[in-house]
């Protein structure tokens, strides 16, 4: 058994806000990930509100150190975007951040891109940021997971948000953990997926 740490870093859609239970993506995607994957898996959930790239990759060698005490793999997961696309910054000054931030910590890392949310102008941004993203973690060679793509045509998405119009309520995170859970994130931890497949479900 692999006792793996990770930290998970990010904004609003990290901490789980809109979630009446609490859990966001990352409580969902690590409940998926038992010891029947062969990891014991320690997720930190280190998300802060309204935070921009640039804010965020700032925190990842501070908030790692205490973490990554014990364990025998450290990992992290960086996750932004929406807040950088909503606040019009450019997308070039989000990427370089970003890649600052991989270049901060000498651990195996994995991007999920920002969801779809808001107005087709705020979508817009976000999607143009994604494509940014992408493309820097193939030039370094990173991990990434598009959840862009898998859900901007979901009308299942569209509709599951909760009461403040951009945040996902409890079906809209299983959606978002399920996108990640079946793009990647089996194969970027190196587990082996539960006996019992992850369904394609509403909510969780």
């Amino acid at each position: 058994m692999r006792d793996v740490r990770v930290c998970v870093f990010g904004d609003s859609f990290v901490a789980g806000v809109g979630d009446p239970k609490a859990l966001g993506w990352v409580g969902r995607v690590t409940a998926r990930t038992p010891p029947s994957t062969g990891v014991d898996l320690t997720a930190y959930q280190l998300g802060v509100r309204r935070q921009t790239t640039e804010e965020v990759v700032l925190r990842i060698p501070m908030e790692c150190a205490p973490r990554f005490t014990h364990g025998d793999e450290h990992r992290i997961v960086v996750a932004t975007g929406v807040n950088d696309a909503n606040l019009g910054v450019d997308p070039a000054r989000s990427t370089a951040a970003l890649e600052f931030g991989l270049a901060s910590l000498d651990v195996t890392a994995l991007v999920v891109g920002p969801p779809p949310v808001g107005d087709d102008a705020l979508r817009g941004r976000i999607r143009n940021l994604d494509a940014a993203f992408a493309e820097l973690c193939r030039r370094r060679e990173v991990a990434y997971i598009s959840t862009y793509g898998p859900l901007a045509g979901r009308q299942a998405w569209n509709d599951a948000i909760a009461e403040d119009g951009i945040h996902p309520n409890q079906t809209g995170y299983g959606l978002l953990a399920y996108v990640i859970l079946n793009e990647g994130w089996y194969q970027w931890l190196g587990a082996t997926p539960p006996p019992k497949p992850v369904h394609k479900r509403g909510s969780s």
